[in-house]
């Protein structure tokens, strides 16, 4: 489906029409499309791409998190997946992979990504007042990021700041062998500029998803670098 390239993905495109959804059964099975609205309202299933960058920094092998910008309807300020976006009516995870670009600056293409496999999530929750249930069957990618965290260029509108911390203590933290780690990399300020910033992250500072994702995303990254 097109969109204005201008509108943040999962948002309303130049005619102020609502974002249409594939959407499935529990098993995989294609139903249809479906506003994104009724969507969530729903419970209905429906696919999203998750894309992990982490890079080295001399013996350092570090993942890469976004902080979710204040202003998002569900989990405002909370750590998450370095790009994530849903998939519109008609796209594939190729298409999808745009999300990286348009949240990070970086044009990596879909044949640099490392498959790691597929997530389901399901979550209940509110945003803006109302109920929504999110049921989301998404693919799962890692990049090894070749520059500094300063080469990314964020969507002020998605993406408040994004940090890396060492992967082999991210797995600790959500192996619950710690209660914090250390991260550093740069936030938006008020006027749109890139300030350094660090950081303590907890597990509770992420969205909420099994601790076993992260911490199985965060191993097969390791093995990556």
């Amino acid at each position: 489906m097109e969109r204005d390239a201008r509108a943040p993905r999962g948002e309303a495109g130049p005619a102020g029409e609502e974002e249409r959804f594939d959407i499935y059964d529990e098993h995989g099975l294609h139903l249809g499309t479906a506003l994104r609205g009724e969507v969530h309202a729903r419970g209905l299933w429906h696919r999203s791409i998750h894309c992990w960058l982490a890079r080295r920094d001399g013996d350092r092998k570090l993942v890469l998190f976004q902080q979710r910008s204040a202003g998002k309807d569900t989990f405002p300020g909370l750590f998450d997946i370095t790009a994530a976006g849903h998939l519109s009516a008609g796209e594939t995870m190729r298409d999808a992979a745009r999300e990286i670009e348009e949240e990070l600056g970086a044009a990596i293409p879909f044949e640099a990504l490392i498959p790691l496999g597929e997530a389901r999530k399901e979550a209940a929750g509110t945003a803006k007042g109302l109920a929504f249930v999110d049921r989301e069957i998404s693919g799962v990618y890692g990049f090894v990021y070749g520059e500094p965290l300063s080469a990314l260029t964020l969507q002020r509108e998605e993406v408040a700041g994004v940090y890396e911390a060492e992967l082999e203590a991210m797995i600790a933290l959500f192996e619950n062998r710690t209660d914090r780690v250390r991260a550093s990399g740069f936030r938006l300020g008020a006027d749109g500029a890139p300030e350094d910033a660090e950081t303590d992250v907890e597990a509770a500072s992420f969205v909420p998803r099994p601790a076993a994702y992260y911490s199985g995303v965060f191993r097969d990254l390791l093995l990556r670098l």
